[in-house]
């Protein structure tokens, strides 16, 4: 408890001591013109019909559904990322856009504990994915140094890891972002029943991962499954710690015939 609480602390006062006038500085859109935030609760929701020619359903867990089309992984299919070793590649490189299935999980910035935690389950969990032909990817706000820190730390396989420095692919996907999110959003306490994974997935954990650009700290993450450009799957964490439940992620690609 004692170690969640003082990293919790020791980033909101690093946001505050070294940028003071973020809140109103006309360099900072981020902070002017912030997505909006409603506290309203996660609701899972099936949209009905054919998703493409595939007969798949687009099954979206998100309070804000009515945002994600099909054509999301047209979308992001040109937004450039960065590897962990810092080579620069386009997601549409990142998995088989015809029928390879994968799951992209985005975390919030490197330099967060529960991402640290998250990232730990992900490789806990890829034997069992790769077993059922998915791949595995996660994307996370800071520079690839930043990345390679997570890597090293966690430790997480870095050919499966990705930098978004500038949250191109989060803004594309209109994740959220805010200090109510990422302080006072009651789906935060979700964190609270995972203690003991979260300390143990923190015990090499250091603040030197998080981003330089310290507004990133706001940013939230989510969850998508694809399969080919095909969007199965999207999650938006509605705070700090809400990620969804990889076993109902996994489940989503079982129902998913993989070529």
């Amino acid at each position: 408890m004692a170690i969640i609480s003082s990293t919790t602390f020791l980033c909101y006062s690093t946001l505050k001591s070294q940028s003071p006038s973020l809140i109103s500085s006309s360099s900072s859109p981020h902070f002017l013109t912030p997505k909006k935030v409603s506290f309203k609760p996660t609701k899972q929701i099936t949209l009905n019909g054919n998703a493409g020619n595939s007969g798949f359903l687009l099954r979206v867990s998100s309070s804000s559904a009515a945002e994600f089309s099909t054509n999301t992984g047209d979308i992001l299919s040109d937004v450039s990322v960065f590897t962990a070793s810092g080579q620069p590649v386009l997601f549409k490189d990142l998995w088989d856009q015809n029928e390879g299935v994968a799951v992209v999980a985005f975390l919030r910035h490197f330099g967060c504990f529960c991402c640290w935690e998250l990232a730990s389950a992900l490789k806990e969990a890829k034997p069992k994915f790769d077993s059922a032909g998915v791949k595995l990817i996660a994307v996370g706000v800071g520079t690839p140094d930043k990345a390679r820190i997570l890597a090293e730390g966690v430790p997480f396989p870095m050919d499966s890891l990705y930098a978004d420095p500038e949250r191109k692919a989060y803004d594309v996907l209109g994740l959220y972002y805010g200090l109510g999110r990422t302080f006072f959003n009651p789906a935060s306490a979700k964190v609270f029943s995972r203690l003991d994974q979260v300390m143990k997935a923190t015990e090499n954990y250091t603040i030197k991962a998080t981003p330089d650009d310290v507004s990133s700290v706001l940013q939230q993450g989510g969850m998508f499954v694809f399969k080919g450009k095909q969007l199965l799957y999207a999650r938006k964490d509605e705070g700090t710690g809400d990620h969804a439940p990889l076993d109902d992620i996994f489940d989503v690609c079982c129902k998913t015939p993989v070529s």
